[in-house]
């Protein structure tokens, strides 16, 4: 395990541990506050991440930044996100189980080194494999699980919700929970 940011973001760019190193532009290590006591976690990168570096900067991510400015979040201040997998799966599909093995061990120093109060799961997948295998994320969504001392919650991708505009009322929800929870916790660095 490395002990500081820098140390973990220069390995894992180096990462040959599965084949997607082959067709990748760039790792997408993550972005945010390395002092920040919640973290988003999604499952990959998509192109516009591949090709720019940093997680969610397509359509999806200009749609969470805008669910993250509704609830006074933002991804340079006082957030980090990262994906389970730090290279572009194929055509955007989901990472397959021995690709998110492969790359499990940079998100666990990611996780060990931030020490977040809670932690988001963006989407089905990362929920799967962070907060349980059977995760119904339509139902369950927006709902806080503690594991090992640290809050968990999924919500729907961004992504899904620009496929299915219905349901960015019940993210929003969501979203609205999390800064609650976040208040009661006393978990943003913004405020001290």
């Amino acid at each position: 395990m490395l002990q500081n940011w820098n140390e973990l973001e220069t390995s894992c760019k180096d990462c040959r541990a599965c084949g997607l190193c082959e067709t990748r532009h760039h790792v997408v290590f993550g972005v945010g506050n390395p002092k920040a006591k919640v973290m988003f976690v999604g499952e990959g990168p998509g192109e516009n991440e591949d090709l720019q570096g940093e997680p969610f900067v397509g359509r999806a991510g200009q749609y969470l930044d805008k669910l993250l400015a509704a609830v006074d979040l933002d991804r340079k201040s006082n957030i980090y996100i990262t994906n389970i997998v730090k290279c572009r799966p194929p055509k955007n599909r989901d990472p397959l189980p021995q690709e998110q093995e492969a790359c499990i061990g940079w998100l666990r120093n990611q996780f060990a080194l931030l020490r977040p109060k809670i932690l988001v799961c963006l989407g089905r997948v990362a929920a799967m494999k962070l907060i349980k295998p059977d995760i119904k994320i339509t139902k369950e969504h927006g709902e806080f699980l503690e594991k090992n001392g640290v809050l968990m919650m999924a919500t729907l991708h961004p992504a899904a919700l620009l496929r299915n505009p219905n349901q960015k009322p019940a993210a929003f929800e969501d979203f609205l929970k999390l800064r609650e929870k976040m208040d009661e916790l006393g978990c943003d660095i913004a405020k001290g």
